[in-house]
């Protein structure tokens, strides 16, 4: 296996957190999208989308999507269950990682896409060129991103990690979305986020945040 990376870029960085929570270590193809690598025919061939990660098996099948791939390694790698142990917590699990990613991430993504020069002309992923930048977006993303604190806020006031007891690619997702925000100069809010940044100050401190 091989996994086609971008270290700067966040979708890849939750699957290598994720890896690292495993302790499984996979060899990295690094596909410089700031140089649209992802855009050469060669990659094209692996992920239609263009777009990193890609997990490339022995066999040549070629998995795209962070969550997917996460799934393939949680099948080979069950220890520790980072997607749930049993129908119940693995449907929590889902659940919260959703939420993470409808709220929070999908936020940061339209405000970091919307606002950095280098996505001039490229307003959506995988597109070459062509779809313009929106500036509204890029405040609806931010306000959007509040709503996201206040709602993981609430969660962790009860529970130590997102999806409750125990660590998972929740903590991982929403870890993953703070970090990215503040490309667009947002940042955990001052007061009303007290639960957020016990958390995030806990999860920084795990040898996979360096992943």
């Amino acid at each position: 296996m091989r996994l086609f990376d971008f270290a700067l870029a966040p979708n890849p960085r939750r699957v290598r957190m994720f890896l690292a929570e495993k302790s499984v270590e996979i060899p990295l193809v690094q596909i410089n999208t700031r140089e649209r690598e992802q855009f050469e025919e060669s990659f094209h061939a692996k992920n239609p989308q263009n777009a990193v990660p890609v997990l490339e098996l022995d066999d040549g099948t070629c998995i795209a999507e962070s969550v997917a791939i996460c799934r393939y390694i949680e099948e080979l790698h069950p220890e520790p269950p980072l997607m749930g142990m049993d129908a119940k917590s693995k449907a929590i699990v889902e659940m919260w990682n959703r939420r993470v990613e409808l709220v929070g991430y999908v936020a940061a993504s339209e405000a970091v896409r919307n606002a950095l020069p280098m996505f001039e002309d490229r307003g959506l992923s995988g597109v070459p060129r062509g779809v313009p930048q929106i500036p509204a977006l890029v405040e609806r993303g931010k306000q959007t991103l509040g709503r996201f604190f206040g709602m993981l806020d609430r969660q962790l006031a009860g529970n130590p990690f997102v999806a409750g007891e125990a660590f998972t690619i929740a903590d991982i997702t929403a870890f993953v979305t703070i970090e990215f925000a503040k490309r667009v100069d947002v940042a955990i809010p001052g007061s009303g986020a007290e639960n957020v940044v016990r958390w995030h100050g806990e999860i920084a401190s795990r040898p996979s945040a360096a992943a």
